[in-house]
């Protein structure tokens, strides 16, 4: 028996009414917004038009998009594309319609890191709900994430000499691997916390209060204390609001020094020290503080339980910041979809603005 054009309607009447996320987040984001960044890829003039011709890149960014939303590697991600009807649909990619395989989804985000556009795109959707008079700065909550990658079991020897900025003179010897260096993971780097060890990176992010959009962020090593990147994701005043709140890690005299310094406001949590605990009032003070910063928990909550997990499965410190970006840029859609379909912004979608033209 063939199927006819009204199944295919008839599923997705059905996908709609079970309530599919994706067709949501088409309904309230241009991704038009995104093509004049985008087209930076396609900046270098062709010399021939022979060959198969650059496949469309709003349609490959919102595959990584998809990624993001679903933790999926690259064979995974050719694999969902192809079997499911929402992922078809969000993309718009017909039945019968090609699938870009893993391969040009990995030349893709390449593409990305050595154009250094993920940072622009991520701006953009930001400047995207400025320009529709949008703002978030009702506050700044800095919080980071560890964001692990596959472990690399190197030992001792080469480890202490990773650590030291150099890499084993075998690595780019080895005649049974000769790609042996390309698949070793430099500048992933071990920490201990809480008692736990923790390899690959860190998401460092500004959120703004009330919204929980993440407004900046930053990708270091998992060893880089998180209260030596507060001032690189930190806002100023007149844009992202004056206070800020973090955990007691950021906390130091030079750090509230230099927040007084910049007319911020610091509702930093106070930290207790070796025979100096903290007040009852310093107690109650950090109390308060908290309800506030916990906000930032539920944006790697969401990552962590509704995004496939915090982890990425690249090698090196470029890609892993390209990956963090991305992953930063899909919650953000997300979280703007939710402000939307519960009415707390005043905007049905977020779209370039409208230019009138006068006679």
């Amino acid at each position: 028996m063939q199927n006819s054009l009204f199944d295919l309607e008839n599923r997705y009447a059905s996908l709609s009414k079970t309530g599919d996320p994706l067709e949501r987040l088409n309904a309230i984001i241009d991704w038009e917004i995104f093509r004049p960044i985008l087209e930076r890829l396609d900046s270098k003039e062709r010399k021939s038009k022979a060959g198969r011709k650059p496949t469309c890149r709003i349609l490959m960014f919102k595959m990584l998009v998809l990624q993001r939303l679903n933790g999926l590697s690259d064979e995974r991600l050719q694999y969902q594309v192809t079997d499911r009807l929402s992922f078809m649909r969000f993309l718009g990619v017909a039945l019968a319609g090609n699938v870009p395989d893993a391969r040009t989804v990995w030349a893709f985000r390449e593409a990305l890191k050595e154009h250094k556009l993920a940072d622009a795109l991520f701006e953009r959707l930001n400047q995207a709900l400025a320009e529709m008079g949008i703002e978030i700065k009702s506050g700044q909550i800095i919080d980071a994430t560890f964001v692990p990658v596959p472990i690399q079991r190197n030992g001792r020897d080469n480890n202490a000499l990773i650590k030291a900025g150099a890499v084993p003179i075998e690595w780019g010897q080895d005649t049974k691997q000769p790609n042996k260096l390309a698949h070793k993971d430099t500048d992933a780097r071990w920490t201990k916390k809480g008692g736990q060890n923790h390899y690959g990176y860190k998401n460092h992010i500004n959120i703004d209060k009330d919204t929980k959009l993440i407004a900046s962020h930053a990708c270091t090593d998992a060893s880089v204390h998180d209260s030596q990147v507060l001032e690189a994701v930190l806002r100023d005043e007149a844009v992202g609001g004056k206070e800020v709140w973090a955990d007691s890690a950021y906390r130091s005299e030079e750090q509230e020094q230099s927040l007084n310094d910049s007319e911020h406001t610091s509702q930093i949590n106070e930290r207790a020290y070796r025979g100096k605990p903290l007040s009852e009032s310093q107690e109650i003070s950090n109390k308060a503080k908290s309800r506030v910063r916990a906000r930032v928990e539920h944006v790697f909550g969401h990552m962590e339980n509704s995004m496939g997990g915090i982890f990425i499965r690249t090698i090196g410190i470029a890609r892993a910041k390209v990956g963090v970006t991305l992953m930063n840029l899909t919650y953000n859609l997300c979280r703007i979809e939710v402000l939307i379909r519960n009415k707390v912004i005043g905007i049905d979608r977020v779209g370039a603005p409208k230019i009138c033209l006068t006679a």
